[in-house]
Formats: C-alpha cells, sequence, structure tokens
C-alpha cells in the first residue's frame, strides 16, 4: 500500500512537472509570435511614417504667358520653355532684382516645369500668345521645406533652405499659389536625377515584363517536369539524383542565378542586356525549382482511387492523367507558380549581375527595351544622397509589399476556392 501511495504522488508530481513545462512552452511560442508581429508592425509603421508624404507633392501656380516671340511654331520641340517659367516667377516677386537673387527665386521650380509647358504647347499648339495659370511643379528642396523635413528651427547654415527662399515660399502659400497635391508623376513618369520627378512606372513595366518571361516560362516547363518525374518516371537511382538536386536548387542562393544568366544568356548567346527578356530568362530558372516541388505536391495529394477508376473504365494512362488527375491538382499548381512568382518580384540580386541596376530614365515597352524592376529602383533610390529620394524609397517600398501581398491574397483565394479535401 505504501509502494502504491508513492507511486501515486512520483506520478502526481511529474505531471505537474510536466504541465508546468508545457505552460512555459506556450507562453515562449505565445511571446515568440507577439513579438515577431510586434517587430512587423514596427517595420511597416516606419516604412509608412516615411513613405506616406510622397504621394503629395507641393505644386507653384503661375501665370504663364505663352509668348510667340519665344515660341516659335516651326521649332516648338527646342523652344525655351524655361524662360516661360523664369519670367512668371519673377513676376511673382517684382522686387528681386539681382541677378543672383533671380537666380535663386527660379530655382523654387523644378526643372520639369519647362518639359510640361513644351508638352502642354505640343499637345495644343493654340495657346501661343495666350496667358493660363498652370500648376507646375515645386523643387524637391522647397518640397521638403513645406513638408518639414527640413526644419526651420536651425541656423541657416545647417539647412538647403535659406531665410529668404524660407521668406519666398510663405508668401506663396499665403497667396495660395503653392499647395500639396496628388503626385501623379510618381506613378507616371519613369526615374528622375530630380527626385521630384522621379516615378515608378518604369520600374513597374519593367516587373511586369519580367514576371511575364517567368510566368510563361516556368509554369509549363515546371508543371511538365513534375508530372513527369511524378507520373512517367521510373524509380531509379537517377530519378532520386534528379529529385534531390531540383530539391539543392530551390535552396542555393539567388545570385548563383545571377551569375549562370549573366555567363549563358549575356555572354555566350548575346542577348540584349538589361532586358526584361533575360530578367525573365533568370527569375525562370530560379523559381522552377518552386514550382515543381508544389506541383509534384499536388498532384501526390490526389488520391490513387481517382487514377485506378480512370484506368479501369478504359482509358490510357496520359488521358487518365490530362483529364483527372491534372485539372484536380491544378489549384495546387497555381497556388505554387503564383508563390513562385512573388518570390521572383521581389528579387534583386540576380538581376544585378544581369545589368538590370542601370538608371533607365524611359519606360520600356517591350521585351527587349532596357529595364529595371521594382525592387533595383529601390535599392537605386536608397543610395541617393538628396533627402527627397527617401520618402520615394519608402513610398516604392509599400507599392511592392502591396504587390507581393496581393500576389499571396490571390493564391490564398485560389487554394481555398478550389482546393477539394480527400
Amino acid at each position: 500500500m505504501n509502494n502504491d501511495i508513492s507511486t501515486m504522488d512520483r506520478v502526481k508530481v511529474g505531471l505537474v512537472a510536466r504541465y508546468r513545462r508545457e505552460r512555459r512552452f506556450r507562453m515562449f511560442g505565445l511571446t515568440a509570435i507577439v513579438a515577431s508581429l510586434l517587430f512587423l508592425v514596427l517595420l511597416l509603421a516606419s516604412i509608412g511614417a516615411k513613405g506616406y508624404t510622397a504621394f503629395r507633392q507641393s505644386e507653384i501656380l503661375l501665370d504663364i504667358h505663352f509668348d510667340p516671340a519665344v515660341l516659335d511654331v516651326d521649332n516648338l520641340a527646342t523652344a525655351n520653355y524655361a524662360a516661360l517659367v523664369r519670367e512668371a516667377v519673377l513676376a511673382l516677386f517684382p522686387e528681386v532684382e539681382s541677378r543672383q537673387d533671380k537666380r535663386t527665386v527660379a530655382k523654387l521650380v523644378s526643372s520639369g516645369a519647362a518639359h510640361a509647358l513644351q508638352a502642354m504647347v505640343m499637345a495644343k499648339p493654340e495657346l501661343i500668345g495666350t496667358t493660363r495659370a498652370v500648376w507646375v511643379t515645386a523643387d524637391d528642396e522647397v518640397d521638403m521645406f513645406v513638408k518639414g523635413h527640413i526644419p526651420r528651427d536651425v541656423p541657416e547654415s545647417e539647412r538647403r533652405i535659406s531665410d529668404q527662399q524660407a521668406a519666398w515660399i510663405d508668401r506663396l502659400i499665403e497667396a495660395g499659389r503653392l499647395e500639396q497635391r496628388f503626385n501623379a508623376a510618381f506613378f507616371q513618369a519613369g526615374d528622375s536625377r530630380e527626385p521630384e520627378l522621379a516615378g515608378i512606372r518604369g520600374a513597374t513595366m519593367g516587373s511586369l515584363f519580367t514576371l511575364a518571361v517567368t510566368l510563361v516560362l516556368s509554369f509549363p516547363v515546371g508543371v511538365a517536369a513534375a508530372v513527369y518525374l511524378e507520373e512517367f518516371a521510373p524509380k531509379n537511382r537517377w530519378t532520386d539524383l534528379i529529385e534531390v538536386n531540383i530539391n539543392n536548387l530551390a535552396a542555393i542562393p539567388s545570385i548563383v542565378f545571377g551569375l549562370l544568366g549573366l555567363a549563358v544568356f549575356l555572354n555566350f548567346l548575346g542577348l540584349p542586356r538589361s532586358s526584361s527578356l533575360v530578367g525573365g530568362l533568370v527569375l525562370t530558372l530560379m523559381t522552377l525549382p518552386t514550382i515543381i516541388i508544389a506541383s509534384r505536391a499536388s498532384l501526390k495529394s490526389v488520391p490513387p482511387s481517382i487514377r485506378e477508376a480512370a484506368l479501369g473504365v478504359g482509358a490510357s494512362k496520359m488521358q487518365t492523367i490530362a483529364h483527372h488527375v491534372l485539372p484536380l491538382a491544378l489549384p495546387g499548381m497555381m497556388t505554387g507558380a503564383i508563390i513562385g512568382m512573388a518570390r521572383a518580384l521581389g528579387e534583386t540580386a540576380p538581376l544585378l549581375m544581369i545589368g538590370m541596376v542601370a538608371f533607365i530614365v524611359d519606360v520600356p515597352q517591350g521585351f527587349h527595351d532596357p529595364a529595371t524592376v521594382l525592387p533595383v529602383q529601390i535599392y537605386l533610390w536608397a543610395d541617393s544622397p538628396e533627402r527627397a529620394f527617401v520618402e520615394r524609397t519608402s513610398a516604392a517600398i509599400m507599392v511592392l509589399l502591396v504587390l507581393l501581398l496581393a500576389m499571396n491574397a490571390a493564391a490564398v483565394l485560389l487554394r481555398n476556392k478550389f482546393e477539394r479535401r480527400w
């Protein structure tokens, strides 16, 4: 009896200790999740706080006189539009007389204002000889000052805006001629050395072209390889070797694929450097292992009874795969492909190796045009010294995160809508 009591006591003590360890382990797990979410929220909040101001741009209202003496109808493309902008700015500050002050006050307006006037006149030549109120982009330093990124309460020698320029800016604001408006150029323009003129359209189009090439090449090849390995390939040492190598390729650093693309596609095949075509080929090599693994897992999830039933009614092996197994496995394959595309969208290292780090001003119109992608654009802007590029870098990260979240959400929706549980 005493032995029984002592044994039960030992069991109870052991249970108490085990439950205590389980609670401690559960608490550690919950703490890790909360800490991860907290760091994620802090990261997103930091990016959002720095980047949301990029969606607004300071603009100045000028009364532009489209002087016929300056705008020669036969040479509208080469006319001196900067002179029209300069005269309009000086008209707002008639007290400015010295040459140095005139140059300083003219710098309140971005150099892109002349190009905007050129586009207006080229589209509507009837503007010549008229005076129109036109909103033009302010210089990036003016924009930073208006948004509070350049403080007023520091000595003049420690900021990029002088006291005189600050007084001119205040006059423009009081007169209702300087406002923050939606920054459409951020979404419509390509890259630029001037922060106020830089946009993400070129990088976004480059990303879309690159992903299109990647999807068109990687999805059919990946699915075909998965079907062969899972349904047709004999089980021997060669197929085992192939499977091991596919799993290893999925874990290889992405820059290795960039080196492979540099050696094969550029040096050996001579394809155009810094093009979406080469970028898509490199990302295809990188995403193929992921798609093959996901497709094989989807094929394995189809019950053997489906195959047996199809074969039992006289279907061939190919008919069984094409008409019964593939349609049931396709949702999982599509989910794997979208996840692979999301990974490709965020890649930078392999594209740097093939020259997609170049400064590309024009928006690419095709797969052979020089292009860059959003992650590389972010990398370039993050290395720029101008303060205005800080907010544009964060804003571009926000756009990239939205695209990645959209692709991952599409993968989840496809899986939930089409997935069948057996």
